[in-house]
């Protein structure tokens, strides 16, 4: 087996992914916000997208790899570090890509009206990611915040199919944010 898809797992399994789960949920909980995780390193990831990886997914989630980030070096880390079953984008629970390449977003899970649940979860790996851009508001955010994401449209067509909808995690670097379906955004 290739030496770098042993690498850039927890080194302390047990607290590394509680730290990286409370940050997931401080991000969830509080739309805009952006948390720092500890790096690990999967090939072709940012630190951020590959602990999520390791925290989020294992045998039993279906990912889907969009784009350019789905290669067999990804792919064998994934297979070695979490087991997450590789899936079509309908199929899956995560989908794992940069914008461009995880549209149309439509493809992916919604739910449906007695298991909203049941639907994906986008982690979108950016180039860039700060507290400005389009407004956000809803659950969890005191008056206002402001997020750069890739766009907006999809974002508020998310939000009207409510309860329905996807969820959707930014990463960059070693930095994420959440902007789960409840979340509305305006333009600036």
């Amino acid at each position: 087996m290739n030496a770098p898809l042993l690498t850039g797992g927890f080194a302390d399994p047990a607290r590394d992914s509680a730290r990286a789960f409370r940050a997931v949920l401080e991000a969830t909980a509080r739309p805009g916000t952006i948390q720092t995780v500890a790096g690990h390193a999967a090939p072709g990831l940012s630190p951020a997208a590959s602990t999520l990886l390791l925290a989020l997914t294992d045998q039993t989630t279906p990912l889907h790899l969009a784009g350019p980030l789905d290669t067999d070096d990804l792919r064998g880390w994934i297979a070695f570090h979490t087991g997450a079953p590789l899936a079509a984008a309908p199929d899956a629970a995560f989908a794992l890509g940069r914008w461009a390449d995880l549209h149309p977003v439509t493809r992916f899970r919604i739910g449906d009206p007695s298991y909203p649940d049941r639907s994906a979860t986008l982690i979108v790996e950016c180039d860039r990611l700060a507290n400005d851009g389009p407004r956000l508001t809803g659950p969890g955010i005191r008056d206002s915040a402001r997020l750069s994401l890739p766009e907006t449209a999809a974002f508020r067509a998310n939000r009207a199919l409510f309860p329905l909808g996807f969820d959707t995690i930014l990463t960059c670097g070693d930095r994420l944010a959440a902007l789960p379906r409840t979340t509305i955004v305006e333009d600036n």
